[in-house]
């Protein structure tokens, strides 16, 4: 069961960004809640946020000095964080997809595959 092995859902977002607002933060959170998992959104543009979200990126996510939001990381129960998506640059369409693809796959399903 995806409670037994994921922690909580981490994702780095900005309130300006269309690929993080509606169309990743929100359905992410949404998803969390109704697996009962913990849910941790990180603002870019927040100073009391942003360290914490570059060092999950610069660590775990597709790090460059000028990075892609959204990115969102799964939270495992033995402590690893996974990076899962990243939005596409080329159109909200894309990151829609990508983001529906996350929720319908394995980790919001009943497990995360193995890596």
């Amino acid at each position: 069961m995806v409670a037994d092995q994921i922690r909580g859902v981490h994702v780095v977002h900005a309130q300006w960004c269309p690929h993080c607002h509606p169309t990743t933060v929100e359905p992410v959170g949404e998803k969390a809640a109704e697996l009962g998992l913990e849910f941790h959104d990180y603002d870019i543009d927040n100073p009391d946020q942003v360290k914490k979200a570059d060092a999950l990126i610069r660590d775990h996510g597709d790090w460059s000095e000028d990075y892609l939001i959204p990115q969102v990381f799964l939270e495992m129960r033995d402590g690893t964080i996974r990076h899962v998506l990243t939005g596409y640059s080329e159109g909200v369409e894309l990151t829609r997809r990508a983001v529906a693809n996350l929720l319908n796959s394995p980790y919001f399903r009943g497990g995360a595959p193995a890596r």
